[in-house]
């Protein structure tokens, strides 16, 4: 009896989506029929979460299957040959007979060189540009014309076409729906080279286009108010000095909203060509296809945006759908707690890994939420975790340890006090899902402050390797 191939591994990475911005998430008007086809023909979880919901942190732990704390991409900051030295899934699944590549952003340090675990490489420096982009092809770094999105499409499809004779693992990490920066190295802002920046065919798509805020966009006095953490760094980012960049791209608008989504098309587009791809090469259900955004985005949430850092919903929720019918049925639906943390171990528990292939992981595999698993939770709660940056001076001090069960949610301000107290907050998610009513202060909310803070304290414990 022939030996059964094992399933190709596809994981698409979209830069700054947050959890309601598909159709198949609720999005009132965007359209994503190819995205919504993964959901629609195997499962989309309501509950999926990042553990630091920051580019660099965040990429680095969905490769390594590790929180912040314990792989050190902590942060931003270019991190070049860290992040050489990563315990990437993609290395164990090349030592496990797979062909492997990299297309699109990878921002873990601003070279766009080749890292390992890879056989194939396409990716750009830094952020990269959405037009007429530098890209880094196998080592090769040059400048090629086009759309961004359209150009790593095309990179991907070619990949997922080529003949070969192993399986494959490919991650396509797009720019979208990124903007581009646009501030000039003297110090000018130019908006015609910045922004969110759409296609001339979609540069219309959705025109006038009203996106209904949640109950939690308030002004910031009134956040405050409730959310006394956050009193200072209100005050330092009404004089900051990147108000132009803010302005520049009507952050929180319906302008903002409908440029996103616009951006959101060509990345649909491409999802078609994926699909057609491993339909015409007869890969389609062997291949196991995951589809998530690399952090939350705030629309004015909490008074917030553009922002994603923080460990409120909108923060930490992601778009979370994966087709594989030998795992999933289509329609399905699973409200269990999943973290960007679970796909490294998912990916090579996939491909047969041993134990010792997840010793270093603190994600666990997504098996048993499959149709053919024990239906257990996977876990009661987790930890959400962010380190100040310097490069970010309003929030110098907004460092945070949180834990998130299915009802409760505490944040701890670990560099914050008013007046020697706390400035911690605790969230009754079933009462409360829009995070407004901060109960830290309330009598009658002790026994669960308590046991929360117990909570955290084993999860930072765990975290580190204590």
């Amino acid at each position: 009896m022939a030996k059964q191939r094992k399933p190709n591994i596809l994981v698409v990475l979209i830069d700054d989506l947050r959890f309601d911005e598909l159709g198949i998430c609720g999005h009132p008007f965007m359209k994503t029929p190819h995205i919504d086809r993964i959901g629609r023909e195997g499962a989309m979880f309501t509950r999926a979460f990042h553990t630091t919901p920051l580019c660099s942190p965040n990429r680095a732990s969905i490769i390594t299957g590790q929180y912040a704390s314990r792989h050190g991409i902590i942060d931003n900051v270019a991190r070049d040959a860290h992040s050489h030295r990563l315990p990437n899934y993609h290395g164990i699944l090349q030592k496990l007979g797979y062909e492997t590549a990299h297309v699109g952003k990878w921002h873990m340090g601003n070279s766009g060189m080749p890292r390992p675990g890879y056989d194939r490489w396409v990716s750009f420096p830094g952020h990269g540009s959405i037009v007429d982009p530098v890209l880094n092809i196998d080592g090769d770094e040059r400048q090629h014309k086009g759309y961004i999105t359209d150009l790593l499409n095309d990179r991907a499809v070619e990949f997922l076409r080529k003949k070969r004779s192993k399986p494959f693992a490919l991650f396509f990490a797009h720019k979208a729906v990124h903007p581009d920066a646009f501030q000039a190295p003297d110090g000018t802002i130019d908006l015609s080279k910045g922004g969110y920046r759409v296609p001339d065919r979609h540069k219309d798509l959705y025109k006038g286009a009203h996106f209904p805020r949640r109950p939690n966009v308030l002004p910031l006095a009134e956040v405050a108010k409730d959310k006394p953490a956050w009193t200072e760094a209100f005050q330092l980012k009404g004089n900051e000095a990147s108000r132009k960049v803010l302005d520049g791209i009507q952050a929180g608008s319906d302008e903002e909203i409908r440029l996103r989504a616009a951006m959101m098309a060509s990345v649909d587009e491409g999802m078609g060509e994926v699909f057609r791809a491993l339909e015409e090469t007869g890969q389609l259900d062997d291949t196991f296809i995951l589809f998530l955004g690399d952090n939350g985005y705030f629309f004015g949430e909490h008074g917030l945006g553009p922002e994603r850092r923080f460990a409120y919903e909108e923060g930490i929720r992601s778009p979370f759908l994966v087709r594989y019918p030998k795992w999933f049925k289509p329609g399905t639906v699973n409200d269990q707690l999943v973290l960007a943390l679970d796909i490294a171990p998912t990916a090579v528990d996939l491909a047969g890994g041993k134990k010792a292939d997840f010793a270093h992981m603190q994600g666990v595999s997504l098996r048993p939420l499959s149709k053919s698993g024990s239906g257990k939770p996977l876990r009661s709660s987790f930890m959400c975790e962010y380190f100040s940056e310097n490069a970010m001076p309003w929030l110098i001090g907004m460092s945070y340890k949180a834990v998130r069960t299915r009802r409760y949610k505490y944040i701890h301000w670990t560099q914050k006090s008013l007046d020697g107290v706390a400035c911690d907050e605790l969230y009754d998610l079933q009462a409360d899902p829009y995070e407004m009513h901060n109960l830290i202060g309330k009598r009658s909310a002790r026994p669960t402050v308590a046991r929360m803070r117990r909570l955290l304290a084993r999860h930072v414990a765990e975290s580190v390797g204590l």
